[in-house]
This record gives structure tokens, sequence and C-alpha cells, in this order.
């Protein structure tokens, strides 16, 4: 038996931030931090210890692009791996509304880390070779955040 411990995979929260301002689309950004560079990704981050989901949610967007978020929930879950890049995530994906009361348009808080935010239509995404690996999971599982009244 080694005495290095053995590798675990990461916990992330990633969000769709949606506005009813946008209709059917979230936000997304294009990372530009060392994994994923140039793939587009949504809000979020690292689950911190003792954080709910949603207080991750929360925080990360404020944190990421300045705005506040109403009516957060749970989306979906993914399992995200590509050994030949030592990268494996469960990413629990949130689903939240921008909160008009107290935000404005997202701003990009974090430009060493993104090239700035975009409201995107879910139907009209980048192709999946372009999206970072935890969003692409979620497009390739069929995920939809959007019923055909909010389209």
């Amino acid at each position: 038996m080694s005495d290095k411990p053995a590798k675990r995979p990461g916990v992330g929260v990633g969000v769709l931030v949606t506005d009813l301002a946008h209709p059917g689309c979230v936000l997304l950004g294009k990372r530009r931090s060392e994994m994923g560079r140039g793939t587009y990704q949504l809000p979020g981050g690292h689950l911190e210890f003792g954080e709910s989901w949603e207080e991750c949610a929360v925080r990360e967007v404020l944190e990421e692009a300045g705005v506040h978020l109403g009516k957060v929930r749970f989306a979906s879950v993914v399992n995200s791996i590509r050994l030949e890049e030592q990268y494996h995530y469960v990413t629990i994906i949130m689903q939240g509304e921008l909160d008009r009361r107290r935000s404005g348009e997202p701003e990009n808080l974090e430009p060493e880390k993104n090239e700035g935010w975009t409201w995107t239509r879910w139907d009209q995404f980048p192709p999946e070779q372009k999206l970072f690996l935890p969003l692409a999971t979620l497009r390739k599982e069929g995920f939809q955040p959007f019923t055909e009244t909010q389209i």
C-alpha cells in the first residue's frame, strides 16, 4: 500500500442563471483559467466546507458576476472525468433567476479567469467540444433548463 493519499474527485457547483428579460437564455462565460481555457462555462466554483449547494450558487454568482439570485434550486448533477488531464469533478448544477430588484446586468468581476458574461440561448449553444467539461456533460445528457412555457 502506498503512503501517497488516493486522488479524489473535486466537488463543484455550476449555476444556470436565468433572467426573465432574456427568455430561454443562461449566463455563459469563456474560461481563461488553465484548465479548460477557451471553453464556455457557467458561473460557479468549488463547494466550500460546511456550505449548502444553494449558498455556494449564490456566493459564486455574486463573486463572479456581481448579481444576486432568487429562486435557487437543484437542477442536476454530472460526473465529469478526463483522466488524460487528471480532471475528475462531481458538479452539482443549480439553477436560479437573476433578482432584478437587487441586480443590474452581470459584470465580469474575475477578468483573469473569464473573458466576460453573455446571455446565450440554450437552443443556440456553442458546439459540445467548445464547452467546459461539466457543461458539455450536462448538454450530452439532454438536460433542459426551460419548459415550453418559459421559452
